[in-house]
């Protein structure tokens, strides 16, 4: 097994990570600092792979589960300020989650110890698509709807082409429903773009990444995925 793929199944690192960290030697096995790309290792042998001294253990089986993140924990294994977090509703402590959700947003959140896989999900250059349900302060129009598809500019730059899917404008208090389809990654990227065009979110939640959905899994439960599910992801 080639020694970044190893590091990348036994970390949170990813696979591309791994590789630069071995190029800077930040990488030894058996206390040998090695920084040639591609070199081999065999796990059977138990050997000893450090990353920044830090001893990368073999774990004993890769797991991705899929969380309906509620409102008020913190996408992160620990904090610093003893908030909430998405670790304290799962009863795995090797895992990390995928990507992030804010504070207050809900949804499909993928946490995993497969760091290979938590590239390839986050990372933009693969533009993979999520799917979000979203609620606004007032009923979105066909214009808005129309400027949000197009792109708006958020700090100087401009946002990638999105799908908008107009749900329900007869809503009891007339807040918008729809859904928002995206492949790019910026922080805070769907509750800023409808600030821009006037029409804050006052609700947000992920239903979908790439072809799995979170269907009806209830808010604060998890479910370990299946080899069909894992498939779905993007690879």
């Amino acid at each position: 097994m080639r020694l970044q793929r190893y590091i990348a199944l036994n970390s949170s690192y990813s696979r591309r990570k791994a590789e630069v960290l071995i190029e800077e030697g930040r990488v030894s096995v058996n206390g040998k600092i090695v920084t040639k790309l591609g070199t081999q290792i065999d796990p059977e042998t138990n050997p000893k792979v450090t990353v920044n001294d830090e001893i990368i253990k073999p774990k004993k089986e890769t797991i991705t589960l899929m969380l309906n993140k509620p409102s008020g924990y913190i996408t992160t294994r620990m904090d610093t300020k003893n908030r909430k977090t998405v670790m304290d509703l799962i009863p795995y402590d090797d895992l990390f989650p995928v990507g992030r959700l804010d504070l207050d947003t809900e949804g499909l959140l993928l946490l995993t110890n497969d760091g290979d896989l938590a590239y390839k999900i986050t990372h933009p250059k693969f533009e993979h698509e999520k799917e979000y349900m979203v609620y606004s302060k007032k009923e979105l129009t066909y214009a808005q709807k129309e400027k949000l598809e197009k792109g708006v500019t958020i700090d100087g730059k401009k946002t990638s082409p999105c799908k908008v899917e107009i749900k329900d404008r007869k809503t009891k208090n007339s807040h918008g429903v729809c859904h928002v389809t995206i492949h790019e990654g910026r922080k805070r990227q769907i509750k800023r773009m409808f600030e821009e065009i006037g029409n804050p979110v006052i609700y947000l939640m992920r239903v979908r990444i790439g072809k799995l959905r979170l269907g009806s899994l209830k808010k604060g439960k998890f479910r370990i995925l299946n080899n069909n599910e894992i498939d779905k992801l993007p690879a």
